[in-house]
């Protein structure tokens, strides 16, 4: 079945990229929604360019959708439907144990009339974690609550000293709520290495956000 990929370019939706294409699934597209400018996406607050140098890395197209949060879900459709007019048959989510999004993603792509594949769902955190470590995935941290997580994170390695310091401070591992954000920048279905050329850290409604204005595949 030829499928898009839900892509916010973290390491949860590149690891449910990896379980589709080891289930068979065809995967004709990574489907990014982006704010109604265009320039960044709706769920990580990434900047265009950063998605399209990951698709390029991968090799596969990027189509996006823009739309505000209240034109969210209609914009969602609307690329979807085009999506199954042009052969695709379901959409791959990274969703591990939030119900609230299954429901929606299921509910959406229900009356648009495609399947929607959750490779993730319901699996432990430390089993996850230890598939994308071991599959020698490589991701950054590019966004955080700043009232739970120092800054002086911000372009470091995602690995188990990270997750140790969530641990400690009994964050939510997977950051399921949004306490954290990655990118990720290598894996086995990329192509090419992103390096982070040129970012800047800046605090902006209470997250610290690792600012990309350049990146450069290797």
């Amino acid at each position: 079945m030829k499928v898009f990929v839900s892509w916010s370019g973290g390491k949860d939706s590149s690891l449910a990229l990896h379980r589709a294409l080891e289930m068979g699934l065809e995967v004709g597209c990574l489907f990014s929604m982006l704010d109604e400018d265009g320039l960044r996406s709706r769920s990580h607050c990434m900047e265009r360019s950063i998605l399209e140098s990951q698709a390029l890395a991968l090799g596969i197209p990027l189509i996006c959708g823009r739309a505000t949060w209240e034109t969210y879900e209609e914009e969602f459709k609307r690329v979807a439907r085009k999506l199954r007019v042009e052969g695709y048959g379901g959409g791959v989510f990274g969703d591990i144990n939030l119900s609230e999004h299954r429901h929606w993603v299921e509910r959406v792509c229900g009356e648009v009339g495609i399947k929607a594949f959750e490779p993730l769902w319901g699996e432990k955190y430390e089993n996850l974690l230890a598939e994308f470590f071991s599959n020698k995935f490589e991701a950054i941290i590019i966004n955080v609550k700043a009232d739970l997580i120092s800054g002086e994170w911000l372009g470091k390695s995602f690995n188990s000293d990270f997750i140790a310091y969530l641990k400690r401070r009994g964050i939510d591992l997977c950051g399921e709520r949004g306490e954290y954000h990655t990118l990720t920048v290598y894996g086995p279905p990329f192509k090419q290495r992103l390096k982070i050329a040129e970012a800047e850290r800046i605090l902006q409604n209470g997250r610290w956000i690792l600012k990309i204005s350049k990146v450069e595949l290797e």
